[in-house]
């Protein structure tokens, strides 16, 4: 992770000198990063694409103005979100009408443990990650934007809580609730699933 600070760190600085090509590295190193969040941000290619292209025009335009080489990141996805979050509105894919996160949480804010992964020697081992790694997908794409941003942020993109509050605009302690929030969400989706043969 520190390598990989160091690394956009340097094409930052390549970038803001003007050298030839800086700007398409940096393009060929977050292109599929930003891909890949806004794909589980947006739920379709389509969008997902339209993020990539967005965010990249941004970069071309404002990277130069980024004085602090440690902001790129939460310069980065602050960008990448607020064109998820505007997709998601302007899509034609948008639903109708969002879930609400009081739907997806458990009563009383408890929540049964989560499913436990079988034994990689069990033979149905491949199968029930499978299935488990397609709900927690879908159950992930089920909550409200502004909870979802902030779990991908911190579960998938690995941000530190710090770094999540500032791309968001939002405080520290906002960060911490809506994670944990969306952690008991997904955790209350999960708990049914069990192994073939194991029931609840």
């Amino acid at each position: 992770m520190e390598r990989d600070r160091e690394l956009e760190t340097e094409i930052l600085a390549e970038v803001q000198r003007g050298e030839p090509g800086a700007f398409d590295r940096f393009a060929n190193h977050f292109a599929n990063r930003i891909y890949a969040f806004s794909m589980r941000m947006c739920g379709h290619r389509e969008d997902a694409e339209d993020v990539v292209q967005d965010t990249l025009i941004a970069a071309y335009r404002k990277l130069s103005d980024l004085r602090e080489p440690k902001a790129l990141t939460s310069w980065l996805y602050r960008t990448v979100s607020n064109a998820c979050l505007m997709k998601r509105r302007r899509s034609k894919f948008a639903p109708k009408q969002e879930l609400s996160l009081e739907s997806l949480l458990p009563q009383g804010g408890t929540v049964d443990d989560g499913p436990v992964l079988p034994s990689e020697q069990d033979p149905e081992a491949g199968a029930y990650r499978a299935e488990l790694s397609e709900a927690l997908e879908q159950a992930v794409r089920d909550l409200p934007p502004d909870y979802r941003i902030v779990w991908l942020m911190r579960e998938v993109e690995e941000l530190s809580t710090e770094e999540t509050a500032e791309a968001l605009g939002i405080g520290i302690s906002n960060v911490k609730m809506r994670l944990h929030r969306a952690r008991l969400a997904l955790r209350k989706r999960l708990a049914g699933l069990h192994p073939q043969g194991e029931s609840s």
